[in-house]
């Protein structure tokens, strides 16, 4: 049996040298121990043996399985693109889920995944401070508010009511979706609430805390499918060379069920990023996957951008919220941060497949 010092661990075989008897061998021994400490060590020794090791048992648990299962958590975000996936992960895993919406509608689908439901609002501090007590874990965002007439106040609101019911639940470990661009204090349409969101998570002391900062939705050219049927572009308020950071929210909702189930210590940041494109390739990408390979990314001026989102139905105050976004976006400003402390892996849904996603819907 292999075993440390302080815990036991999982061992792997790495090479085996020995002379061509069989009799004496040495084995090179991998021991990776995988803590709460949101690390993974990996120590390499030599070792000589005169028996058969079988690397094919374990032997042991690891870490996880004997200290990160069966948790208490509970998510925002109702049946949203992320928290429907991220519930249906961590049931799966075992773990007791309870899931938040302001919809009563959605509890039979909530049960129907093996959670719980908690139908309130997160606006109601006294509300989320009970859905949030006892809990090991909370995963927090805050759901889009077309309504509101200053966006930006709205989600540091909402962020400010989170912190109010973290402290008072005593709830020690958070993961908070916050966006790419979240680094600058303004300029950068609703991504600038959630700037305020992570100051306003600063203030938790005594609780770990994980931004999660995701890249531009693949989803969100659902938006424009009409643009596309109907004008034959696909484009925005910044011009086609315009590197663009991708994300599918199956790939977000796995980077919260890896934080929640492996555990941190302190308050960090990560970044999800899914693939990375430009303006014209994310056109090239979906043109081709729509029967449309010739499909050109459009530039707009601020003006037209502003009109046409209104003329599709959103509210102005929601429009230029959007067009100062993609102000950063033009700029550059949004991911500069990003570039420079890039994710050292990706999720696993690429834009080709995303494509595919979009041609079916089209």
């Amino acid at each position: 049996m292999i075993q440390d010092d302080w815990l036991p661990v999982p061992a792997d075989l790495v090479h085996h040298i020995g002379d061509r008897t069989g009799s004496c061998s040495n084995l090179l021994i991998k021991i990776t121990c995988r803590t709460l400490f949101n690390g993974c060590h990996v120590t390499y020794f030599g070792v000589s043996t005169c028996i058969k090791v079988s690397t094919n048992i374990p032997l042991l648990a690891t870490i996880e399985q004997q200290i990160l299962k069966n948790m208490k958590i509970t998510l925002t975000g109702s049946l949203g693109n992320i928290s429907k996936p991220l519930a249906e992960t961590l049931v799966a895993a075992g773990h007791e889920v309870t899931v938040i919406t302001s919809n009563s509608d959605k509890v039979g689908a909530i049960e129907a995944l093996g959670a719980k439901a908690a139908v309130g609002s997160v606006e109601d501090t006294d509300f989320l401070t009970l859905a949030f007590s006892g809990k090991d874990a909370v995963y927090t965002m805050v759901p889009p508010n077309f309504g509101a007439a200053d966006i930006r106040k709205f989600i540091a609101s909402v962020g400010k009511k989170y912190v109010q019911a973290i402290k008072a639940s005593g709830v020690k470990q958070v993961v908070n979706l916050s966006s790419i661009g979240a680094h600058l204090d303004g300029g950068t349409g609703p991504i600038a609430g959630l700037h305020d969101v992570e100051q306003s998570y600063s203030q938790l002391k005594e609780v770990t805390v994980k931004h999660l900062r995701p890249a531009f939705f693949y989803v969100n050219f659902y938006g424009n499918l009409d643009m596309i049927k109907h004008a034959g572009i696909l484009g925005s308020n910044y011009d086609a060379e315009t590197p663009l950071v991708l994300v599918h929210p199956n790939d977000i909702a796995a980077a919260a069920a890896e934080e929640l189930q492996h555990g941190f210590t302190s308050h960090s940041v990560r970044y999800v990023a899914s693939d990375e494109s430009t303006a014209a390739g994310v056109a090239k990408a979906l043109g081709t996957a729509v029967g449309k390979p010739e499909l050109p990314w459009v530039e707009f001026n601020d003006e037209d951008a502003l009109q046409g989102m209104i003329q599709a139905g959103l509210p102005e105050v929601m429009a230029k919220s959007y067009v100062e976004m993609g102000d950063a976006t033009r700029s550059r400003r949004l991911y500069e941060h990003y570039f420079a402390n890039k994710p050292a892996v990706f999720g696993k849904i690429k834009l080709a497949d995303f494509a595919k996603e979009f041609a079916q819907a089209f």
